[in-house]
């Protein structure tokens, strides 16, 4: 069975017989289409490239491969404003551009469909997008990769995606929740243990690194992990050995490693409960998931999926959803992101009345939108305990957390400040501190304003390139959260409440300014 198939219209002959030549040779099928043919769908991942236009200005060969068969469309052809409309095209190549990037583009679309189908993965939002072009682009490598995300984000999901399109995906592929074990038993999981290693071993056992030789390893809830089992993980990611509880040789092994955490790392390597060299030897390529509540426009396409698997399940029809009941599901915030969104789905489908489902049939805390503030327990730090005692209230370890984060902050904007005073990346640090600060009665990307005695920051600044910026300023009788809530606000505004942005803006974690908002009260 083919891989993917590229569809290729006829408009220009010369142009099409070239492209037909460049995708045959990198393993794709190809098919001519002439621009009044009906085409049909396919089971296999497929593109097309129209090479250009139709007599009326209007590619009604894209329209429809775009509207009816949900197909990425490529364009090669001169685009003349108000002749051709832009909204059927993923991607639109001058004529004279490269064959070789038309070529590049859509095998990244034909692997993000391969993706879709093989781990289920649905989204069109532009955050989802970005996520499946970041898989697809380090599938084909060995590097280890850190996914991060809210809980029930679909971490697992995307780890089992860059195992299906890597060159790995014919050998093992072995998940582990390291969250669900105990020390003891982790490392022996892990790594196997020698007979007689310790009570109850009566024999050998290889670990789950060697069954997966060849192949990937996944470690979620990697932030669970022991420090004495990290010590261990570090020495595969460096040596590519280990050695099985008891044991006294090497076992040398090939395996890629891809890890998932809905935890914050860098916060638990300051609290000393994650080894701060295995955390950089861990981040060497990144994936961030979004949570539902930040790709709402895919809510409906989640549901129509969850609900044709749940009737193929069950056998079961389901009579659909009014829409004053998807545009609640829709407005909901879903702290237990897809997890509680397909689980609720199932419901409805299994206990759904004979008629379209109506807003009194969802959930109360649905309709009324009630979320917790804390929506997962969080885990008491050993060093916590050690100095308070094991009765410390989850609010009382809420506040410590927070006090550690912001102490995480300040240190990183103390290490950048020092860095340019001593000239260190002065250019990137420039550019960082523009979003942060700026001198006395100058205006700045981020709005804030420090004293005249701090000398030499950011004096370079042009203020004519500056001078629409929104501006905050310190006065007496300021406290500093009433810095950080004007702060925050002129960020969200100046980029028209785009939260991620915003949070890349002023240099602080998503999650971080979530929980700003919600402290200062922020509805922008």
């Amino acid at each position: 069975m083919s891989e993917g198939c590229v569809l290729i219209s006829t408009h220009n002959l010369p142009v099409a017989g070239e492209l037909r030549t460049r995708f045959e040779e990198v393993g794709y099928e190809t098919d001519l289409v002439t621009p009044t043919e009906k085409i049909t769908g396919s089971d296999v991942p497929t593109v097309l490239v129209v090479t250009g236009r139709d007599d009326s200005g209007k590619s009604m060969l894209a329209k429809y491969a775009k509207d009816e068969l949900h197909i990425p469309v490529f364009a090669l052809e001169p685009v003349v404003d108000g002749e051709q409309s832009l909204e059927c095209f993923d991607e639109v190549f001058n004529e004279t551009g490269d064959l070789d990037d038309v070529v590049l583009l859509c095998r990244r679309a034909i692997e993000r469909q391969r993706l879709r189908s093989l781990t289920g993965i649905v989204g069109q939002t532009d955050a989802m997008r970005q996520v499946l072009e970041r898989v697809v682009q380090i599938a084909p490598v060995s590097s280890t990769v850190l996914v991060t995300g809210e809980s029930g984000t679909g971490k697992e999901l995307v780890a089992r995606g860059i195992h299906a399109l890597s060159p790995r995906r014919h050998k093992p592929f072995i998940g582990v929740n390291v969250a669900a074990l105990s020390e003891t038993l982790l490392e022996s999981e892990l790594f196997g243990h020698e007979k007689g290693a310790f009570t109850g071993a009566i024999d050998s056992r290889k670990g789950l690194f060697e069954l997966a030789d060849g192949g990937t390893i996944f470690l979620d809830e990697l932030g669970e992990m022991p420090l004495a089992t990290q010590t261990k993980l570090l020495r595969v990611l460096e040596q590519r050995e280990f050695h099985r509880v008891g044991g006294e040789i090497a076992i040398n092994v090939d395996v890629r490693i891809l890890a998932a955490t809905n935890q914050d790392l860098r916060q638990l390597v300051s609290i000393g409960e994650f080894r701060r060299d295995l955390y950089f030897r861990l981040n060497v390529l990144g994936i961030e998931l979004p949570a539902l509540r930040e790709r709402r426009e895919d809510i409906p396409l989640l549901i129509e999926e969850f609900v044709r698997d749940v009737s193929d399940q069950n056998d079961q029809s389901f009579p659909g959803i009014s829409p004053d009941a998807m545009q609640i599901l829709v407005d909901y915030n879903w702290p237990g992101n897809i997890r509680e969104l397909r689980n609720l789905v199932e419901s409805m489908v299994v206990l759904a009345p004979r008629r379209i489902i109506r807003p009194e049939d969802l959930p109360e805390e649905v309709r009324g939108g009630k979320i917790s503030l804390l929506p997962v327990a969080l885990r008491q730090s050993e060093d916590v305990a050690a100095r308070v005692g094991s009765s410390v209230r989850p609010e009382l370890e809420f506040v410590f957390r927070t006090l550690v984060e912001l102490r995480v902050d300040m240190d990183d904007l103390r290490r950048d400040f020092e860095a340019y005073r001593g000239g260190i990346a002065e250019g990137e640090l420039t550019e960082a501190l523009l979003g942060s600060v700026g001198t006395q009665g100058g205006p700045m990307s981020a709005g804030i304003e420090i004293p005249a005695y701090v000398p030499g920051v950011v004096e370079p600044v042009v203020k004519d390139e500056l001078e629409d910026r929104e501006v905050v300023v310190y006065r007496h009788g300021m406290t500093i959260h009433d810095m950080e809530s004007a702060a925050i606000g002129a960020a969200l505004r100046e980029v028209s409440g785009n939260r991620r942005k915003a949070a890349e803006l002023l240099g602080i974690g998503e999650r971080t300014l979530y929980r700003k908002i919600s402290r200062y009260g922020l509805d922008l």
